[in-house]
């Protein structure tokens, strides 16, 4: 298990855990050795000078105040280790999920990963600062005793030696038999979460059908399953429990029959037999908390693992000597892109001309979402290429990538702060002067003026206080800020009511002025003003030219004008 959360905090903190679990590991062997002490106190104590145990009295005083000075030392180091660990962790996280391409996060995953980044790296961290002295100490401590033991007496020494391999393999044992019951019951605790969120967002569904008093029937199935899962782990865990009570009861009364039977035979004092057991006592106490300990750090190493395999996750790849683009022109070259099993772009081969505006339309499903992730490298290709400036989106850094372009998709998502933070997102070091012109440029000053606090108002998580043609101004004038030569517009007006679609559409409008364009649209009025449409159907192109030759040729792009506009509209 060290091994793995070594692996797991990287080589920046495989340091400060080493030393601390050196220093754990120097503070359980003085707690053993301390003990040994006990064996010429008791037996001069019980000899025929009790003073002369004054001495060894001192020196056990002596070891007893070392051992607790290491043990406050390496308790405070291992707390300390393990919250800048906590820190550290998240950052690495971050950094990492920040880098990984946005098809591994399906539906699942996000909420995997919110339980991860939440429950999972504190339970993880807690070993260090809460787990690992007493686990390194319930091991090294009994044995250095049973060393102890083997230099006073071999006979009981080597008794008391037969109980670690059994205590070894009824721990493997537990955990082997308990993994299984774990692991079912971390699936059912999500597939709880999950049914829980699910309930509480049905909330206006169900009261809507007037069924908000009864029972949600999965949500209800789901709890039980955790119950079964929950009574499995525990039958699952409870031999082991009793197993290893029974051996270190057994192991101490063997020592105790056979203590008894070298002291009637003569081969021992008393007082060694007496001190031999008080030593094998002191084993029993830290061996008889490995069932509590042991139980934690299986759930903790279930956590871990889960949190190596996210880390382990390759992310897109980086080029080794990054090429920088000379321009802003775009291209798809024979690109294929599949997702799982189904191919969603098909030899798709498209360039769109530095300064030019593209649009793309199609019915829904048809991949056109996807070419602007790829333009964005969400996604690597599966074959042919992307090119950006006329290199490959593979061969430029991801920050030189992600500065050239500028993305507005319909679904805004705004960090719980003020308006103004959400705006500078686009550019942070920007004055208040730019940013207060992209606000402008976008109408959303309009909104500043309405809004209890002005710029200083709070948008809430996801964005909640405002509404959605508000939150998609914000989008715009953080675009307008970044100020990215290379423009990506997903149906960005496709939900918004009138008022809101001209404040928006007139922000696009300054947006997309003299930049490369890639647009998603639904909305007629934007595709017809582009310098070629692009008809997607089935991860294919099927017609690409101007608004009015696609009208004059009749074919698909014709017939969703004709599906999808008023005649009012076509005017």
């Amino acid at each position: 298990m060290i091994g793995m959360l070594l692996r797991v905090l990287g080589h920046q903190y495989a340091r400060p855990v080493r030393r601390t679990v050196a220093l754990m590991t120097m503070t359980a062997i003085v707690e053993g050795l301390s003990y040994a002490l006990l064996v010429p106190v008791l037996r001069t104590l019980f000899g025929s000078n009790p003073a002369d145990a004054l001495p060894w009295l001192i020196a056990f005083g002596g070891a007893v105040a070392i051992y607790a000075v290491l043990r406050y030392v390496s308790d405070l180091l291992g707390f300390r280790a393990g919250t800048t660990l906590l820190r550290g962790m998240y950052h690495r996280l971050g950094d990492h999920l920040a880098r990984l391409p946005l098809g591994w996060y399906s539906t699942g995953r996000v909420g995997e990963v919110s339980v991860l980044a939440s429950q999972g790296v504190l339970e993880t961290m807690g070993v260090i600062a809460h787990l690992l002295a007493p686990y390194i100490s319930a091991f090294v401590t009994p044995v250095t005793i049973v060393g102890v033991m083997l230099a006073f007496n071999w006979q009981m020494g080597l008794a008391a030696l037969v109980a670690v391999p059994l205590v070894v393999a009824i721990q493997v044992w537990t955990g082997r038999s308990t993994a299984a019951a774990d692991a079912q019951r971390h699936e059912r605790d999500q597939e709880a979460t999950g049914r829980v969120i699910e309930y509480l967002q049905a909330q206006p569904v169900l009261r809507a059908g007037g069924r908000s008093g009864e029972r949600f029937t999965s949500l209800d199935d789901s709890l039980r399953e955790v119950q079964r899962a929950s009574r499995r782990t525990v039958l699952a865990t409870l031999p082991g429990m009793i197993g290893l009570t029974i051996t270190v009861q057994a192991m101490f009364t063997v020592l105790l029959a056979l203590g008894a039977y070298l002291a009637l035979g003569g081969n021992i004092g008393a007082a060694e037999v007496l001190a031999i057991l008080v030593l094998a006592a002191r084993c029993a106490d830290p061996l008889l908390s490995l069932a509590d300990i042991g139980g934690k750090l299986r759930g903790a190493r279930s956590e871990l693992a889960r949190l190596d395999a996210v880390l382990r996750t390759e992310p897109l790849p980086e080029a080794p000597e990054p090429i920088q683009p000379a321009g802003h022109d775009l291209e798809f070259e024979s690109v294929t892109f599949r997702h799982g099993d189904r191919t969603v772009l098909d030899e798709v081969s498209l360039s769109v001309p530095q300064g030019q505006r593209v649009a793309v339309v199609g019915a829904s499903g048809a991949g056109k979402s996807t070419l602007l992730q790829l333009l964005a490298r969400f996604h690597d290709v599966d074959a042919g290429a992307v090119r950006v400036g006329g290199v490959d989106v593979r061969a430029i850094s991801t920050e030189v990538l992600t500065a050239r372009i500028a993305i507005v998709f319909q679904e805004v998502y705004l960090f719980d702060g003020t308006i103004e933070e959400n705006v500078r997102l686009g550019r942070p070091d920007a004055d208040g002067a730019a940013v207060r012109a992209a606000a402008t440029a976008a109408r959303l000053d309009e909104v500043i003026e309405r809004l209890p606090g002005g710029w200083a108002a709070n948008v809430g998580e996801g964005g909640a206080l405002l509404s959605g043609g508000e939150r998609q101004r914000v989008s715009i004038a953080r675009a307008l800020l970044k100020d990215a030569p290379i423009v990506l517009l997903d149906e960005v007006t496709s939900a918004l009511d009138p008022v809101n679609e001209a404040a928006v559409h007139e922000g696009i409008e300054r947006l997309m002025a003299g930049r490369t364009v890639v647009m998603v649209a639904h909305r007629m009025r934007t595709v017809r003003r582009a310098d070629r449409i692009v008809f997607l159907d089935g991860g294919r192109i099927v017609e690409e030219g101007s608004h009015d030759e696609l009208l004059r040729h009749g074919g698909r792009y014709a017939d969703f004008w004709n599906i999808s506009l008023t005649p009012a509209a076509r005017e």
